[in-house]
């Protein structure tokens, strides 16, 4: 079965418990469509870059699944019917990701910044 993650931005009106609801909702779908669900990472509220739909913040959502295709349909096809989500994306992988998400991870995402910008500057 291929690899997907998938993110989404829920509505900044939601409360946790709601986030956390619709994100059992969607991996649900996942595991009924004969998927399993790796990891799910709840980012918070965040700023938007710009506004979509009125808003200028947003719940951010990461799952990674091995799932049927046909699931995968499905739970998108959900998402796009919800008026809590602003935005999805879902991208299909080679492999899962190992650890938490450079979002959640900010030493490495911060090291490697680093040395990139190290690597500039001594050439």
């Amino acid at each position: 079965m291929p690899y997907y993650e998938t993110v989404f931005i829920a509505r900044q009106e939601l409360s946790e418990a709601q986030v956390s609801e619709l994100t059992d909702t969607y991996t649900k779908v996942i595991k009924d469509g004969g998927g399993k669900i790796h990891k799910t990472e709840n980012w918070g509220l965040r700023t938007l870059a710009y506004r979509i739909k009125k808003s200028r913040k947003g719940h951010y959502v990461l799952i990674e699944s091995e799932t049927p295709p046909a699931a995968m349909l499905e739970m998108e096809r959900q998402m796009r019917l919800s008026e809590d989500i602003l935005r999805y994306l879902t991208v299909r992988e080679d492999k899962l990701s190992e650890g938490p998400s450079s979002i959640l991870n900010k030493d490495t995402r911060d090291s490697d910044s680093r040395d990139n910008r190290d690597s500039r500057e001594a050439a």
